[in-house]
């Protein structure tokens, strides 16, 4: 019989322990009524799960607008639980991971997951570094790449980590690229269930070793095809999903693979010239060690101007004429200006925050 959202599987086990679906309703109380604030929000959620009703309520990241509620159908998230562990090969009794905050739908999945598939899943408090506290080895886990970042000495804790929410970095990817964990960057939002496409970053072991993907494969029963402005259009049944358009401009391999290139309401528009400031910002990576992107400013000659911000205390010419001197962008790719903030505005995951960003930089030059 298929899973549903009414049911616990009987393998699954919280912080080692086993419990029924009415003993799960007493941990869920006893969490909001006692628990820390971040086990709150994992009360919070198992008393919605475990309710008699077939939805529930889940807050968007606001990382491309203003956050806001949906209404997600348990039983398609119960769906999206079957096709992440079909992908990923895991099995009832697989150890994971829980370090991700319970108020987004990356951190409710994965609860999800562990009551359907019959995880043994541990929680820990989600900081930017989850394994400082634990020294167990997980089957499966999934973190931010700001978790990764500061975890990797202790990677060998974890065999599989999807890794989402925000961008990895160019330098991120040199560095893991030969740890012996398989880590996958996820593509996906809140609308679909978490991922839909997940992308190999490393060699790895464990029971799904391969090579690096450059491309984003699509989990179980998921196509996609591409809209007149070249972004990707997803389709996936199992989750009530019929050609959903997104912003995000791709290379379409198959209707079962794509290339991501960048996000279509980033595109500057600069003298006729369209740019992709990601496909800029993959160029720019090796020749510069910290965070920056690249974004259009209002021109009265261009219409809009290529400029690049930078994370930290910078010197703006010697960057720019570094960048003129690499040959790494052609002459219309070159940034007109750049400009710097002392740290970036970004969401709680870690994405940045670009044109909140670009109006502290408006602001500070108009004080200037």
């Amino acid at each position: 019989m298929a899973p549903t959202y009414k049911n616990v599987h009987n393998r699954f086990k919280l912080n080692g322990l086993s419990f029924s679906r009415e003993e799960l309703k007493e941990v869920g109380y006893s969490l909001v009524k006692e628990g820390e604030d971040y086990e709150k929000s994992i009360g919070d959620f198992l008393l919605d799960w475990l309710s008699d009703t077939s939805t529930l309520q889940v807050k968007t990241s606001g990382s491309t607008g203003t956050p806001k509620l949906i209404n997600l159908q348990k039983q398609l998230m119960v769906n999206s639980a079957m096709a992440t562990g079909d992908f990923f090969k895991t099995s009832v009794g697989n150890s994971a991971l829980l370090c991700l905050p319970c108020d987004y739908i990356a951190g409710k999945m994965m609860l999800v997951r562990a009551m359907i598939l019959g995880w043994a899943l541990d929680y820990v408090q989600p900081t930017s570094q989850p394994l400082a506290t634990t020294s167990k080895t997980y089957d499966f886990a999934a973190m931010v790449p700001m978790q990764l970042s500061a975890s990797l000495d202790k990677m060998d804790q974890i065999k599989t980590l999807i890794v989402g929410g925000a961008p990895i970095t160019h330098g991120l990817r040199e560095m893991i690229k030969d740890i012996r964990t398989n880590v996958y960057e996820t593509y996906g939002m809140t609308e679909t269930v978490t991922h839909v496409a997940a992308k190999k970053l490393t060699t790895g072991l464990g029971p799904s070793p391969g090579p690096i993907q450059s491309s984003f494969k699509a989990l179980p029963n998921i196509t996609f095809s591409k809209d007149q402005r070249g972004c990707l259009v997803i389709n996936a049944p199992h989750l009530n999903i019929e050609k959903v358009e997104t912003n995000d401009i791709v290379d379409l391999c198959s209707d079962t693979e794509f290339q991501w290139l960048g996000r279509y309401d980033h595109i500057v528009n600069s003298g006729a010239i369209k740019l992709i400031p990601e496909q800029i910002e993959t160029k720019l990576s090796p020749i510069l060690d910290t965070r920056f992107f690249t974004i259009g400013m209002e021109d009265s000659d261009l219409g809009n101007k290529l400029v690049l911000i930078v994370e930290g205390e910078n010197d703006e010419e010697a960057i720019l004429k570094k960048i003129h001197s690499s040959s790494v962008l052609e002459k219309y790719e070159i940034p007109k200006r750049v400009y710097t903030l002392d740290r970036f505005s970004e969401t709680a995951n870690g994405k940045v925050l670009r044109h909140k960003n670009l109006e502290r930089v408006l602001l500070d030059h108009h004080k200037d």
